[in-house]
């Protein structure tokens, strides 16, 4: 027996050596992709000696002695630290994913090959100006001196990821650049699905519960439309889910509805600053990753120094500030996509109808290339409205009948795009007037662009408009007929028909993806908007001070309270509160009763620590499911979020709105306090299977999680544990401090979408302004900066924003230096 046991503990020991030698192996393997920050460097592609100088939070200011210099050490450092990323979203735009990673990207490569993104970059390279032209061959080649680098000197294949999948890495070129400015205006586009989706429920619905499921923003009202089984003959209708056909997941770029774009943006002119300059904050909201969109850098350029937010693969500050100026961006929702009914020729099925008749498609053949399965050609089709997209795509099926094939017409499918050389001169405006004619060359995505100068505030909307007729039949609204001539774009509106505003009276401007104009269709901007919730919070706090300070504005950035709490239930809960008599311990009456008591004590903070907003938010979901599963079924589905509108709406009866509280299946006439008290229940029991029976001992943040989770190995067990980071946190889908909730099961309350970047900047003294991002500056998961940031940016911290060259310097973690190489 002795025996036996030495032996076995031999074996043992011998076990856990092994298995610390090869993780010991692993870690050398990976941690050699690991940049040294103070390395020096002698390469072709510079003129000048160029120094990257790492702050000890690793943001690179950047120092050459031309702008060409400075962009090509930018394309390097991003590819030092984001590589991996950089490839990615390149493949991503290409339609090569499935190269990689095989099937389960296929529908993802035809989607992208379809709307043909990565050609229009190519011709639209050409049209940049001449300074646009010299930044992207800058920054190509210092992206391809990194790849070259890892190459040369055996840099563990320049990101753990390549060891992983295939580490080919092909040369950057400047139209990669290009096609990623087009890949993000794709993941902040969700007017196709807002259209299939009202498409769909028009089918079920009549006119005035339409107008209550899918409200439109508060404001003046929008004549009656008509349905779409009369635009479109044809279509039945159908209560199932939309079929997203491989389009969902973390390597898609077409988000859902609920994620398609989010931001807040404030400013306020030297008159309402305790300090007498102007104040400007941003909060972009992107969906959470690992690492983070956002890339932090400084660049010393021949007109001044910038200093902001970049996105790995282009080389600009998107979002930040100079000495003269600061600009932020939020999303306009301006509606730039339609879906257009093209009829088939019956007699050839390569001709569609146009008002002048049949038309040949323009065809061309694509092959996708697929890992382990054979490669895929498909036929890739345009008309005159745009690209031709199968049914299985945004579930396109289901509103086009036999016959028909569906086209999108959207601002982005440009091969004459000039978004890149109006992000280069807005990065080197001197002031608001400037910026605003940078503006003048933005297609898409559409923004609205916050700025604030020396002097003044302003909010500019960029991005190209289309043309309607006045007489469309949908007003772009809903899928409609392509042949008819008043149906069909008619180029876009002049730049100074986008919304704008200079200086307002009060001093202050602000957007929360609220509808900021009025106007009547066609110049009407958008139907959607992304809230109706936040900026009423956001007034709150911009009226309750006289005059505003950097802390002020970072407290509205991280405030925490939801309007919409605080308004809807005094509303679901009025004849449910202090009604009846005490319960007895441990019956679902006593439970409810105790939960009505916290949240009427509650005051509407999503704090994370708290367990009312769980109770809060569960009752909301249940309620939510109860108004609508019994009129639209399984398309009930599709509404992830309650929209408040609809709630108001409904327990006030608007427009005879309370009808959705009745059971349409039940003989009794259920009354909204009965579907609130049955939904509280519901939600009450659901809380108790997940998190015990004492309401006390129930958090938030453990519901509301950030998911900043790699997009490709965050998946793999065990792993997921090393490179996902997650982080309690409080706000929700309706505060200033948004964390967007994920409203699906098996976890609908995940933070999945929020603020990756928050930046504060005081013009009365720019330096002191602030920055963060959510994740770290590194995308490899061994780097100690590849969530540092996160732990700050959690707990609602910042970092300092300054252009003092000598501050860099003194806590630099390390000095990049590039010299030319040696004819």
């Amino acid at each position: 027996m002795f025996l036996l046991f030495r032996w076995l503990l031999r074996l043992f020991t011998a076990a856990i050596v092994l298995a610390v030698l090869a993780l010991a192996i692993v870690y050398v393997f990976l941690s050699r992709s690991l940049p040294d920050y103070a390395e020096e460097f002698a390469l072709n592609g510079v003129t000048a000696p160029v120094e990257i100088v790492r702050t000890n939070a690793n943001v690179p200011h950047i120092f050459g002695q031309t702008d060409a210099d400075v962009f090509f050490a930018l394309g390097f450092a991003h590819a030092q630290d984001r590589l991996w990323q950089m490839t990615l979203l390149r493949r991503t735009v290409q339609g090569r994913l499935s190269e990689v990673f095989g099937n389960r990207t296929l529908q993802i490569d035809e989607l992208m090959r379809r709307l043909d993104l990565y050609n229009l970059a190519l011709t639209s390279a050409d049209v940049q100006d001449e300074y646009t032209k010299t930044a992207l061959d800058a920054y190509a080649r210092g992206v391809n001196a990194w790849i070259g680098q890892v190459n040369e000197g055996a840099r563990g294949r320049g990101a753990p990821e390549f060891f992983f999948f295939t580490n080919e890495i092909a040369a950057w070129q400047p139209a990669d650049s290009l096609a990623i400015i087009k890949l993000m205006a794709l993941q902040l586009s969700g007017h196709v699905e807002a259209e299939v989706l009202r498409a769909r429920v028009s089918l079920l619905l009549s006119d005035a519960r339409l107008a209550d499921i899918l409200p439109d923003a508060p404001g003046a009202g929008v004549a009656a439309l008509p349905d779409y089984a009369s635009l479109v003959p044809g279509v039945p209708a159908s209560t199932l889910p939309l079929q997203r056909a491989g389009l969902d997941g973390p390597l898609s770029p077409v988000k859902p509805l609920a994620q398609a774009g989010a931001s807040n943006a404030w400013a306020a002119a030297p008159n309402r600053a305790a300090a007498a300059g102007s104040l400007l904050a941003n909060d972009p909201h992107l969906g959470f990753t690992a690492p983070a969109i956002w890339y932090l850098a400084r660049l010393e350029l021949q007109s001044g120094g910038v200093i902001g937010g970049t996105i790995p693969g282009m080389p600009v500050i998107l979002l930040g500030r100079s000495e003269a100026l600061g600009w932020g961006l939020t999303s306009s929702y301006l509606d730039d996509q339609d879906i257009f009914i093209e009829e088939v020729n019956p007699e050839n099925p390569e001709e569609y109808r146009t008002p002048d008749g049949w038309k040949p498609f323009v065809t061309r053949r694509s092959i996708i290339e697929v890992k382990d399965a054979d490669p895929l050609t498909i036929t890739l089709r345009w008309t005159d409205n745009g690209p031709v997209l199968p049914g299985t795509h945004y579930d396109l099926a289901s509103v086009t009948p036999a016959g028909h094939v569906t086209a999108l017409s959207w601002t982005a499918l440009s091969g004459a795009d000039t978004s890149m050389t109006s992000a280069m001169r807005l990065m080197r405006a001197k002031s608001v007037a400037e910026a605003i004619e940078a503006g003048r060359l933005f297609m898409a995505p559409s923004q609205n662009l916050m700025l604030a100068d020396q002097s003044g505030v302003a909010l500019q909307t960029i991005g190209a408009m289309p043309a309607r007729d006045p007489r469309h039949q949908s007003q772009g609204r809903m899928p409609s007929p392509g042949w008819l001539a008043e149906n069909r774009w008619q180029g876009t509106l002049p730049y100074d028909r986008n919304p704008r505003f200079e200086n307002p009276t009060s001093g202050i401007l602000g957007n929360t993806n609220n509808k900021i104009v009025n106007r009547p269709f066609p110049d009407h901007v958008s139907h959607l908007w992304g809230d109706t919730q936040r900026i009423q919070r956001w007034l709150t706090l911009m009226q309750t001070r006289e005059v505003h300070t950097r802390e002020s504005f970072i407290e509205a950035q991280l405030d925490t309270v939801s309007f919409t709490a605080r308004s809807l239930l005094p509303l679901i809960g009025a004849d449910l509160w202090f009604t009846g008599e005490p319960a007895a311990e441990g019956t679902p009456e006593r439970l409810r009763q105790r939960a009505l008591e916290l949240l009427a004590e509650w005051n509407g903070e999503m704090n994370e620590h708290l367990p009312e907003p769980l109770i809060y938010m569960a009752w909301l979901r249940a309620l939510n499911d109860r108004l609508m599963r019994d009129e639209i079924g399984p398309l009930a589905d599709e509404f992830t979020h309650t929209d408040p509108v609809l709630v108001e709406r409904v327990f006030r009866n608007v427009d005879g709105a309370g009808v959705w509280c009745d059971v349409i299946q039940s003989s009794p006439i259920e009354t909204c306090v009965d579907i609130a008290r049955v939904a509280l229940d519901e939600a009450l029991i659901w809380l108790t299977e997940r998190y015990g029976p004492n309401p006390e001992s129930w958090r938030w943040g453990d519901a509301h999680q950030a998911t900043h989770d790699h997009s490709v190995l965050g998946e793999v067990p065990m792993l997921k544990y090393f490179v996902n980071v997650r982080q309690s946190t409080s706000g929700g889908d309706n505060t200033l401090m948004r964390g967007r909730t994920s409203g699906r099961d098996p976890e609908p309350f995940l933070n999945v979408h929020g603020a990756g970047y928050r930046g504060v900047y005081d013009f009365a003294d720019p330096d002191s302004s602030v920055f963060i991002i959510s994740t770290g500056q590194s995308g490899h998961p061994l780097s100690r900066h590849y969530d540092d940031l996160g732990v700050l940016w959690r707990r609602g911290e910042y970092i300092p924003m300054s252009l003092d060259p000598d501050l860099a310097r003194a806590g630099a973690e390390g000095v990049t230096r590039i010299a030319p190489a040696a004819p």
